[in-house]
């Protein structure tokens, strides 16, 4: 089982909500910090964890929100500059915390220091949001659909798909291997499972577990 983590995400928008929703579904705890009063009155009835009102550029505000007993922030709203201030104000708060911003292009260099992770707009939002915060190596990249999920997966060392051809593998009935998570070429009976590297799947909803266990063991 996943161990519990406690995350902070700045902006209770759509990406901001759906990304808590996909992490308190996974188990974890997460505190929401909005700075519109109409929006944390329609927090109040479509999500359950706690929210803060206020403005997360603010040390005070994130002071409240204890970074220093968090995992991560994630920093959600609509504008690239406010969410880089928040991760900046976040680190200077609590050097260790992971952070994560939503940003239109690739953070320069000079906020590196600050900034961990960043989500573009080409990203797949709350649900890709939430794989990166939690720092899994199973990554949902469409989710969720009725029945099927898009995911990339991390071969692991030991796993019983590691060094073997696709040919040579049993995948369960309602599973697909694409490609590569490069995406350069579609898989084939010839491909390899690489140990350490990546690849995406279609899955049905309810093997989703066999498949994981073949690929991380």
């Amino acid at each position: 089982m996943t161990q519990s983590k406690r995350f902070v995400i700045a902006g209770g928008g759509r990406v901001g909500l759906q990304t808590a929703e996909n992490l308190t579904e996974q188990g974890h705890e997460v505190l929401l910090i909005e700075i519109d009063g109409d929006r944390v009155a329609e927090l109040s009835d479509a999500y359950l964890g706690p929210v803060i009102h206020g403005d997360a550029t603010q040390q005070s505000i994130l002071r409240q929100a204890d970074l220093a007993n968090a995992d991560a922030i994630a920093a959600l709203t609509d504008e690239t500059g406010t969410n880089l201030d928040i991760c900046m104000t976040a680190h200077y708060l609590a050097p260790s915390i992971r952070t994560l911003a939503r940003s239109e292009s690739r953070t320069e260099r000079e906020h590196d220091e600050a900034i961990d992770a960043t989500l573009l707009p080409q990203s797949l939002g709350g649900d890709h949001a939430a794989d990166m915060l939690t720092g899994e190596e199973v990554r949902t990249l469409v989710f969720p659909t009725a029945d099927l999920d898009i995911i990339e997966v991390t071969v692991a060392e030991s796993a019983p798909v590691a060094g073997r051809r696709l040919d040579e593998i049993a995948l369960p009935a309602g599973s697909l291997l694409i490609s590569t998570s490069a995406r350069e070429s579609l898989a084939g009976p010839e491909t390899i499972l690489e140990p350490s590297e990546q690849y995406i799947l279609a899955v049905e909803s309810d093997v989703v577990d066999e498949v994981v266990n073949l690929f991380r063991g």
